[in-house]
């Protein structure tokens, strides 16, 4: 069987992206990954499903250099062309628009257990969408925080230290006021080696791998060519991030809610599915054992149609009869988040929402509402653990704002 954590074969860490926008995330990602993440913008853009990017690593370390310089992703030192030996795989994780990156941050919590917060020098700090990142940090509470100040080379050496003396006032008194401020030039590759260095040092989270499995599913596809024969087919592919227990070759997974099998009046009717594990991949590897951390695909005996184009995308996998229950309908506990841009209001009778709980994206209805529980009827059924945090989305001025998170009432 793999070794925990084998830092060749799984991600120990998965870091989530926050910063306002155009501030150099993405390009941030690249120069720490090779990977370009930003694929389905468009697709953001035109509907609310949260498509995460997704990009793992490894980082390697040249033993014949000291200090940052011997950080990379590569095989060879950049420095002195020697062997680089892999000292840990980390995995980030992107989700385009602003919206959808605070959704991500809130629903997510449970799969993200480091931010690298991206602030540009090129303008003044903090911007508004920087301030609402650092309070979505103070909620989650978030203390594993790398603050990265991008686009220096834009500002120069002086208007760099101003800037970065502006983010230190902004961080005072918050729980990442001693957060690490690293400036890079990610085009030029400039220090993104000591960003390397720092994220070997982050707090690694504690993984409980000898409970019953629970896999948040963030992408389902085909890998059959077209026009392959009837007999050649492979079944569908499920990929998501373990966030406890562990998946081997050959177990037996249901996931929920599953498929829809047809129209009730109130509720599209879903079924779950039960398949075979029959190999495990980190995306370049094949694994025995999938354990948590970083992105993992499952080859299963499922009908590959259930599973194209992320037709599985919000579900949860787990063994058999272990899963939580179903849900047409949730009772929750609102926080608001008191957005400053966003006039607060009560809950009306039958007002539409959006939740976000892991990876599951779902439209609902109010029906009750006293201070701060709420009934809220589903439109399709979700499948989510009791301390899952809920991610709630209103339509403010024909725009779905996130204005709250929550959690499922006791």
């Amino acid at each position: 069987m793999m070794p925990m954590n084998d830092v060749t074969k799984q991600s120990v860490i998965n870091i989530g992206t926050l910063g306002h926008i155009d501030h150099g995330k993405t390009s941030l990602v690249k120069a720490l990954t090779n990977i370009w993440t930003d694929k389905h913008s468009e697709s953001i853009k035109r509907n609310m499903t949260i498509i995460l990017g997704y990009a793992d690593a490894v980082i390697r370390k040249c033993e014949n250099c000291e200090g940052p310089q011997a950080y990379t992703i590569t095989e060879k030192c950049s420095g002195c062309s020697g062997p680089a030996k892999s000292v840990m795989r980390f995995s980030i994780v992107d989700a385009p628009g602003h919206e959808n990156l605070m959704a991500t941050a809130i629903a997510g919590a449970n799969m993200i257990n480091a931010i690298l917060f991206v602030i540009a020098a090129n303008e003044p700090c903090p911007m508004q969408q920087t301030k609402e990142h650092l309070m979505i940090i103070n909620i989650l509470g978030i203390k594993n925080v790398i603050i990265v100040q991008t686009k220096i080379d834009i500002v120069g050496k002086s208007a760099t230290l101003e800037h970065y003396n502006q983010i230190k006032q902004f961080i005072k008194g918050s729980v990442i006021e001693n957060a690490p401020i690293v400036p890079v030039m990610a085009n030029k590759g400039i220090n993104v080696d000591v960003v390397l260095e720092l994220i070997t040092k982050l707090e690694r989270p504690k993984f409980d791998t000898e409970v019953e499995p629970f896999m948040y599913v963030i992408r389902s596809f085909d890998t059959n060519k077209p026009g392959a024969k009837v007999g050649n087919l492979l079944g569908g592919v499920v990929g998501g991030t373990l966030i406890r227990g562990r998946f081997g070759v050959h177990d037996e997974v249901e996931i929920r809610p599953g498929i829809g099998l047809g129209s009730s009046q109130k509720h599209t009717s879903y079924k779950s599915i039960i398949t075979q594990i029959t190999s495990i991949s980190n995306g370049t590897e094949i694994l025995e054992e999938a354990c948590p951390g970083g992105l993992i695909g499952l080859s299963t005996e499922l009908d590959p149609s259930f599973t194209k184009a992320n037709g599985l995308m919000g579900n949860v996998a787990g063994h058999v009869g272990k899963l939580p229950d179903v849900m047409n309908s949730v009772e929750i506990a609102y926080n608001t988040l008191n957005r400053p841009d966003i006039q607060e209001r009560g809950f009306a009778e039958d007002e539409s929402v959006v939740l976000i709980a892991g990876t599951a994206t779902v439209i609902g209805y109010v029906r009750k509402a006293k201070k701060n529980r709420l009934s809220v009827e589903l439109n399709h059924p979700i499948c989510i653990d009791k301390q899952t945090k809920i991610a709630v989305m209103r339509n403010v001025l024909h725009r779905w704002r996130l204005t709250g998170y929550a959690v499922l009432a006791s």
